[in-house]
């Protein structure tokens, strides 16, 4: 299908940049009204559509739970509430994350202006293979968090709406689900649709980190190889290898300078998540151990994979672009320079040097992003299951 053909490497006949490994992110960052025509009449019809998602995703949704909670509190079932808390939380924190991606997407553009760099440097089949690679790698794991998040969506609102409730119970000032069958699917239609734009918005501010990584990480493989080919062609002249290193070094200080393009985002963005996750999966376990159906315990386990997909796959990708540092670092070290001029050796230990400083993204300043960083926060769960568990809370609810 032409719709999937961007999951597969193209052939290395066609000309294939990095950014195109975003194509799909960026796609569904149009859908959702966050990138305008640059001129005309219709960019001032697009803007209008920009604050529709915002108007319901980022506001109305959060308040509307609250208002919910205040009217409605009495006639929540222990599932219901759950249900609507775990949710409510991390609609908090997505409101927070997409507003922050949406306001730092210059630095998007930024980045992949620095990519274009790269991409014009690559020297062979093999550089360029490896880019289509990552391109198709990128495109194939935005589908498969679309299918995961969207199915989250989509099986809450059925599994409630079958049962005779609406999906999430947000509050909605023109229509009492109590009214009948019309109202109640009124309602739950209304809920998904106003829920769809949360999560795509979230959707678009957990991928992008996952995609900016996997892309650096494909340029620090491509840097690689260029290191271990340097002073191995005997028909260069020392001054072409020694220039060799420079565009080795080049590439590498390319590649910084993307990561640091990007820090600030990424640090505003997982600080926001690493603060919800132990909460939101704690409540979400709760409520599947509990008081879940086996049809509302699928939902709640989709919404569990979705909390986990929000930061431990970004989290893995920067613990292995710590190791490529890693590397680089003993690439560099083990490259032919044993025989080289005096001026390519003291270049080359500037470059070790630099190579050795890991490539470390901070959320909020404070916790470095890595998997330890993430288990240690998502630990916070199980604190709260074991704290249900001892005093028999769940018991006392149902």
């Amino acid at each position: 299908m032409v719709l999937f053909e961007l999951i597969n490497p193209a052939p290395l006949t066609e000309a294939v940049k990095s950014r195109e490994g975003n194509i799909y992110l960026y796609r569904a960052m149009w859908l959702i009204g966050w990138i305008p025509p640059k001129e005309g009449a219709l960019r001032y019809v697009y803007l209008f559509w920009t604050c529709v998602p915002f108007a319901f995703g980022v506001f109305y949704l959060p308040v509307g739970f609250i208002i919910s909670y205040v009217k409605e509190f009495k006639n929540f079932t222990p599932g219901e509430f759950l249900t609507s808390l775990q949710v409510c939380i991390n609609v908090y924190g997505a409101s927070v994350k997409s507003t922050i991606t949406y306001l730092f997407l210059w630095r998007l553009r930024k980045t992949e202006q620095m990519l274009d760099t790269l991409d014009g440097r690559l020297q062979t089949e093999s550089d360029r293979q490896k880019i289509h690679n990552m391109v198709a790698r990128c495109n194939y794991a935005f589908l498969i968090y679309s299918f995961i998040y969207c199915g989250y969506a989509g099986s809450t609102f059925l599994s409630y709406a079958l049962s005779g409730r609406p999906p999430w119970s947000v509050y909605n000032p023109f229509v009492d689900w109590r009214d009948g069958l019309g109202s109640l699917w009124l309602q739950s239609i209304f809920e998904y649709i106003t829920m769809s734009f949360a999560v795509l918005q979230d959707q678009l501010s957990d991928t992008y980190p996952l995609m900016f990584t996997i892309i650096f990480r494909a340029h620090m493989d491509v840097l690689k190889d260029h290191v271990r080919s340097l002073r191995m062609d005997p028909d260069k002249s020392e001054a072409d290898n020694y220039q060799d290193l420079v565009n080795c070094v080049i590439d590498h200080k390319i590649i910084l300078r993307c990561c640091d393009m990007i820090r600030p985002m990424i640090s505003r963005t997982i600080f926001v998540q690493f603060a919800l996750i132990g909460s939101v999966l704690g409540l979400t376990l709760i409520n599947v151990f509990f008081f879940s159906n086996f049809w509302k315990g699928v939902a709640s386990f989709l919404f569990v994979i979705t909390i986990l997909l929000q930061t431990f796959p970004f989290c893995y990708t920067c613990n292995l672009l710590i190791d490529d540092g890693d590397d680089l670092a003993n690439t560099i070290f083990q490259s032919n320079w044993v025989d080289a001029e005096p001026r390519y050796k003291a270049t080359l230990v500037h470059f070790i040097h630099n190579a050795q400083q890991p490539i470390i993204f901070i959320a909020g300043g404070i916790f470095p992003i890595s998997m330890s960083s993430n288990i240690s926060v998502a630990k916070f769960a199980f604190s709260i299951i074991t704290i249900v568990r001892q005093m028999n809370l769940a018991e006392k609810f149902q």
